[in-house]
């Protein structure tokens, strides 16, 4: 599949250019559908462009957003996506917006997995917008390289929903989207910032496999096109 990478001067400007065409698409969603969904990563890298999306103008009691992945973590952990995600995105014009966590508080992963897999089974099909992280080890989502599920976590014949994922790099046990969730989005992104990143994003497009750098699966086979944006 296509990717395109777009370039930007500054991480202020990516975030603005970026939010617009977030915004774009959710409006196109809301105009077709009646309704948009976005789905959303985590880190320190998005907040700048969560903050330039909060304000944008469009109908946010019809939009759901949602995370790409998160921790098996309680929602006030700073660890945790969705605290990231309502301190910085669901703020403004967008806390109109309905916001469908992944973590449940139960027993285990699994059992948060199966929730979360319930009740996200209304929206996302396919997902009006995806943003995407890299991790340095060439990660998305929680498709770490080593990962305990990583094989199930790519294949194409998984269904969509949510699943659990253990890897020495990612702390606590994670609840991901599986790619067959993400790989149709109207609009696909990777945001990505610093030298560091392209160096990496370089090596992901050469040969190997995908189970070395799983960004590899979304460079290489999704149903959509990659929107790569990146600033130094």
């Amino acid at each position: 599949m296509t990717a395109t990478l777009h370039t930007f001067e500054t991480s202020a400007e990516l975030a603005e250019n970026l939010a617009k065409a977030v915004a774009d698409a959710l409006s196109a969603g809301i105009a077709r559908d009646g309704s948009a969904s976005i789905a959303v990563s985590g880190g320190s890298t998005p907040k700048a462009f969560f903050k330039a999306l909060s304000n944008a103008p469009l109908d946010w009691t019809k939009v759901t957003v949602t995370l790409v992945d998160e921790r098996f973590v309680e929602p006030d952990s700073d660890r945790s996506n969705e605290k990231l995600v309502r301190d910085n995105l669901l703020t403004g014009a967008a806390s109109a917006a309905a916001f469908q966590p992944l973590y449940y508080p139960t027993a285990t992963a699994d059992e948060s997995a199966a929730t979360a897999t319930k009740e996200t089974a209304g929206i996302g099909r396919p997902f009006d917008v995806v943003v995407l992280g890299m991790g340095g080890d060439g990660h998305t989502a929680s498709f770490f390289p080593g990962g305990s599920r990583l094989a199930e976590a790519l294949d194409p014949q998984t269904p969509r929903g949510v699943m659990t994922m253990q890897a020495d790099g990612a702390g606590e046990p994670r609840l991901t989207y599986t790619f067959t969730s993400l790989e149709d989005a109207r609009l696909l992104v990777l945001h990505i910032e610093g030298d560091a990143k392209k160096t990496v994003l370089e090596t992901a497009q050469g040969d190997g496999p995908e189970t070395d750098m799983p960004i590899r699966a979304i460079l290489r086979r999704t149903a959509s096109p990659v929107a790569i944006f990146w600033a130094p």
